[in-house]
């Protein structure tokens, strides 16, 4: 158990949860520490999926010195610092509070990432890595126990009962094979029709793919960027409460996207 609560700290218990290390020139995120505090010891750690504005004010209204998030502030390219990005890295200075993200490693991870987390509320079994990006599979796929209907797998992975984005009953009445990659990875479809799977869970939906999902019929689930990847990082914030007994609090703030 870490005993004292630094930011340093934090950052090597977020890595002996997640393979950061791991997808270091595969990410463009700049995963960790983003922005640092002046070194204060933390009481309090919020967690959101999305770095913006809106959820930093949230994390200082709740008293949070760290906010932990899926999505955060770079993305590999140089930017200046100004306008908007300027206003949010000027507030998260002069409220000392420190923003930390972690993009594909909580994606990936089989036990505490959004797609694992995904797969075992839809009742896969035994999942298998699925979905190749930039060389490592950051989905899974396998077989449902007991085989769903569209219209269960909908409720199973839906966020607040939140309705998704889009739902297309092209294939079986009952699905007895699945794939989930959260997030944007419409493209991906092409990949679970390539498996002969039934059913492909994501985030996003494309025109692009739509009539290959018809053709192949693969019933085809767009749950929402945002509420496929809550999971991951609540389930984060459970481990914090759990392993080092430190204040936490989700920050829900849907796009509807």
């Amino acid at each position: 158990m870490i005993t004292s609560m630094t930011t340093s700290t934090l950052d090597a218990f977020f890595r002996s949860l997640l393979d950061i290390e791991g997808f270091s020139g595969i990410d463009v995120s700049l995963n960790g520490i983003q922005v640092d505090n002046d070194g204060a010891e933390l009481g309090k750690i919020a967690f959101a999926v999305d770095a913006c504005l809106e959820t930093f004010k949230r994390a200082v209204a709740s008293g949070a010195g760290m906010l932990f998030v899926h999505h955060g502030l770079f993305w590999g390219t140089p930017l200046r610092i100004q306008g908007h990005l300027r206003a949010r890295i000027q507030f998260l200075v002069d409220h000392n509070l420190a923003l930390y993200a972690v993009h594909l490693p909580l994606d990936e991870h089989p036990q505490w990432g959004n797609n694992g987390v995904l797969a075992e509320r839809l009742g896969i079994a035994n999942p298998e890595p699925f979905g190749w990006y930039h060389g490592r599979k950051i989905g899974y796929k396998g077989t449902l126990k007991p085989p769903l209907t569209i219209e269960e797998a909908v409720r199973r992975i839906s966020f607040m009962d939140r309705p998704p984005l889009g739902v297309y009953p092209f294939g079986k009445a009952q699905n007895q094979t699945c794939g989930v990659i959260s997030g944007g990875a419409a493209k991906e479809t092409l990949q679970a029709i390539a498996e002969g799977l039934d059913l492909y869970v994501t985030g996003e939906h494309s025109h692009q793919v739509y009539h290959d999902a018809l053709e192949g019929q693969l019933n085809l689930i767009a749950g929402g960027h945002y509420a496929t990847e809550v999971w991951g990082v609540r389930k984060i914030m459970e481990q914090c409460a759990l392993q080092l007994h430190i204040d936490t609090e989700f920050i829900d703030l849907p796009t509807g996207l």
